[in-house]
């Protein structure tokens, strides 16, 4: 897309000042990501055409988003710092539609700052800072949110396509995955009755981010304190413990997520401990006992999910995950197995660091 192309979009929102640049951001594997710097003395801006083939309700997933950030902003100290400023479209629209894409654009965050890897003990910490005070600052929002991805995160949901995937066996695959299928048959049980206490209400919905890795966090650049959380358009209601078990998932695994050599890969200790202090620290005094007993549970309950889907998608002919060779998805799949099954072996220690961090 050409800049001409680019500065129409762009003047299609309620900016200030006149545009002097358009440049690319980074190499989004969703979105597109563009800085728009205006003149002297007027807001830059950041735009986005968003991937309608993954959030097909754009619409749904703005409107999430605006009514989020409007009730961060009421609590915060400086809301054009601690929040994204969503920017309205001239017609009043919080997206501009343009030849089937769609696009948005929100306040770029002077001085702040964002890092690609969580690779220490206190970015770790400052990762679960980031995400706890994200949901204590929503604890106490009601408003019904859009579903912009059909049971993100549920797992009878994801037993479900896995059962029909099984039934289908499109690539003819299943016969030689008795061990593997065994894996994920074995905690049936487990994963959903903890799915259950999320269905009858034990564990409560609340708003979650979905997407909880520490490029999601923006730092201030003079203090590296943390701003807030961004990349918002995953916002949906489900249990908050969605979001620490992701986040466990990634920051807490020694290997890579497809890594070929198993031996490198386990669940760091060290690094869960830090998580869970950073995010316990911003948000002990809005959980409810059910969320405290079930937190170190639900980093197993996000990384089986990912074992189910990554094999789902082998035997299923990987149709969603893209693949940089046959067996990618098998790879995967062994992955984070060994990741899950260093996460049981460790559970009772994750529990007891829990307690001890509450105490």
């Amino acid at each position: 897309m050409n800049n001409q192309q680019l500065t129409a979009i762009a003047s299609a929102f309620a900016i200030q000042g006149d545009i002097l640049s358009i440049k690319q951001l980074g190499e989004g594997f969703i979105n597109d990501t563009y800085i728009v710097t205006t003149t002297d003395g007027n807001p830059n801006y950041i735009l986005q055409r968003k991937n309608h083939n993954v959030f097909p309700d754009v619409a749904g997933m703005m409107d999430n988003i605006a009514a989020v950030t409007a009730h961060i902003k009421a609590k915060v100290a400086d809301p054009l710092r601690h929040t994204l400023t969503v920017i309205p479209a001239l017609d009043g629209k919080l997206y501009v539609e343009r030849d089937g894409n769609f696009w948005a654009m929100c306040l770029f965050i002077e001085g702040s700052k964002s890092y690609e890897r969580a690779d220490s003990l206190q970015l770790a910490y400052q990762g679960g800072v980031g995400i706890g005070r994200f949901q204590s600052l929503l604890a106490d929002f009601t408003t019904p949110l859009n579903e912009t991805i059909k049971g993100f995160h549920n797992i009878r949901h994801r037993f479900n396509q896995w059962d029909e995937a099984i039934a289908a066996d499109r690539a003819s695959r299943v016969a030689e995955l008795t061990e593997e299928i065994e894996w994920i048959e074995s905690r049936r049980k487990t994963m959903l009755d903890f799915w259950s206490l999320v269905e009858s209400g034990v564990i409560p919905m609340r708003v979650t981010h979905n997407d909880t890795k520490i490029s999601n966090i923006l730092f201030d650049e003079a203090t590296d304190r943390v701003l807030c959380a961004i990349d918002l358009d995953t916002v949906m209601t489900s249990t908050s413990l969605n979001d620490f078990g992701d986040a466990i998932r990634s920051y807490t695994n020694t290997g890579a997520e497809d890594d070929t050599d198993l031996d490198n890969v386990n669940m760091n200790i060290d690094m869960f401990r830090a998580y869970a202090e950073g995010y316990l620290s911003e948000r002990q005094s809005t959980m409810t006992e059910s969320e405290i007993e079930w937190l170190a549970f639900s980093g197993l309950y996000i990384t089986f999910e990912q074992v189910l889907r990554f094999l789902m998608d082998y035997i299923d002919g990987d149709r969603y995950y893209k693949i940089a060779y046959p067996t990618h998805n098998l790879v995967r799949t062994h992955a984070q197995y060994k990741l899950l099954r260093s996460m049981e072996e460790q559970y009772d220690d994750m529990r007891r660091i829990v307690v001890n961090l509450l105490s």
